[in-house]
């Protein structure tokens, strides 16, 4: 047998088919790759919540301002004599309850106070008891024993009292040179000095409350400080955000 007449005849038949077939081919394109995995979501930590200053509870209730932009306070609109009585409230208030050695003279001058102005106070206590009669009756003992009782809490809200305590001292000292006939002057110009740091107190909690309601906006409620969570446009300044954990670990 002739071979090669024979690979001959197959042969041309089989490149006679690869060139038929070739067209089909040239038609199909390899599938595309596929799509890179999305990027790794950037994260961003939650930040501490603000602090109430000195250290108060989170949710203290206290007087909001009133439109003369005070607030409503038991040493505010009182009368002369009452003014008197609530000075020395307040005084008695530090002599108990501020006993860190720096104001260890509170006492001792309270002691003198009471001792040099025992007359005059005597006098106040008296014009107090006739102004409560006047406005409430045979009842008034009750009512201003309720009054009494506001005075001396408002003087004793323990997140004040280390200015409280401060401005007392500054207080008791400058009450030594006070004459006896000039105490309900001095009562007059020294009260406000012990509110104001009250005032100061509830203004720097209100902007606590205010930094607070923007932290809970910022992160959520339920948010805990410390964590990682998604950035969002809402809680992921620039100078914050990361860009996920393996860009955190690079750093």
């Amino acid at each position: 047998m002739n071979y090669s007449k024979v690979y001959g005849l197959f042969g041309g038949a089989i490149a006679a088919a690869l060139l038929a077939a070739a067209p089909a081919y040239a038609g199909k394109k390899k599938p595309p790759p596929p799509p890179p995995p999305p990027p790794a979501p950037r994260m961003v930590y939650v930040t501490w919540k603000p602090i109430p200053p000195e250290h108060a509870a989170p949710a203290l209730a206290y007087p909001a301002l009133g439109a003369d932009g005070l607030r409503p306070s038991v040493n505010r609109n009182i009368s002369p004599a009452q003014t008197t009585w609530n000075l020395r409230s307040g005084y008695n208030v530090a002599a108990l309850n501020c006993q860190n050695a720096k104001h260890a003279a509170i006492v001792v001058n309270y002691r003198a106070f009471l001792k040099a102005h025992a007359k005059g106070l005597r006098a106040a206590n008296a014009k107090v008891d006739a102004e409560w009669r006047a406005k409430y009756g045979a009842s008034f003992i009750r009512a201003r024993e309720k009054f009494m009782t506001e005075v001396y809490n408002h003087f004793a809200i323990p997140p004040v009292q280390r200015a409280f305590c401060d401005a007392a001292l500054a207080m008791s000292i400058d009450a030594k040179t006070v004459k006896p006939a000039d105490l309900n002057a001095f009562a007059a110009r020294t009260l406000p000095s012990l509110e104001i740091v009250f005032d100061d107190f509830f203004k720097r909690y209100d902007q606590y409350r205010l930094d607070m309601a923007a932290w809970e906006t910022q992160w959520g409620k339920d948010a805990v400080p410390g964590t990682l969570v998604i950035a969002t446009p809402q809680n992921s300044p620039p100078a914050v955000a990361v860009a996920g954990a393996a860009s955190t670990a690079t750093k």
